[in-house]
């Protein structure tokens, strides 16, 4: 084998060798603990592993959320997604039929009593949209009757309502609280990658400029 030849071959498997050490170092790298900075009582963390899962925790005065799955990089951002896609409702129709009377119930039951009066509830009537919060045991009444549609949000977590089509003949309803309400899921969520540092968007709070610090 001529010396030229062989030497390209040599250079070819030592690039070849090199490029997933430079790809592992990478990451390594990336991996740790950032912290939100610059947001008054409010603690949100990423943790990056060198799996390439992530944990996200997210506390906010008596409020804590949580999230996971993998992390990506590419382009110089890093690509969060969860391992699960999110349901398509944090709530759960449970019982629905009719009672006597010209209103509206709607009750909330869960193991966890505490959580039962944060539910907001608007229904649909023929004579218009009515809004109401349940009270400590859960419930709430509307002075109308034959509503055919129910939104249900959650106070503590309002990503989204969830909205449902019911029979109008019927007036007592009674929901579930789903238990990933405040689970919190990634779908293509990017953060630029910056030395020691994440810049971007947060999952929760309003705004695009947010810093997240490398512990050290």
């Amino acid at each position: 084998m001529q010396p030229g030849l062989r030497y390209m071959m040599q250079l070819s498997f030592l690039f070849l060798i090199m490029k997933p050490l430079t790809a592992q170092q990478n990451k390594m790298n990336i991996a740790g603990v950032y912290y939100l900075r610059g947001v008054m009582e409010t603690a949100s963390v990423f943790e990056l592993k060198q799996d390439s899962s992530f944990e996200f925790f997210f506390s906010q005065g008596a409020l804590d959320r949580g999230g996971s799955g993998k992390w990506s990089v590419k382009d110089s951002r890093l690509i969060l997604n969860s391992t699960n896609k999110r349901p398509p409702k944090d709530y759960a129709l449970v019982t629905s039929k009719t009672i006597p009377g010209g209103f509206t119930v709607i009750k909330m039951v869960d193991k966890n009593t505490m959580i039962l009066s944060y539910s907001d509830i608007t229904i649909k009537t023929p004579k218009g949209v009515l809004q109401k919060s349940t009270n400590s045991q859960g419930e709430v009444q509307f002075p109308e009757k034959n509503a055919a549609e129910i939104s249900c949000l959650f106070r503590l977590c309002p990503d989204r309502e969830s909205v449902f089509t019911v029979n109008p003949q019927n007036n007592y309803f009674e929901f579930r609280l789903e238990p990933w309400i405040a689970e919190v899921f990634f779908q293509d969520f990017a953060l630029t990658i910056k030395d020691t540092e994440l810049t971007g968007a947060h999952p929760l709070l309003e705004g695009s400029a947010f810093v997240y610090v490398k512990e050290k």
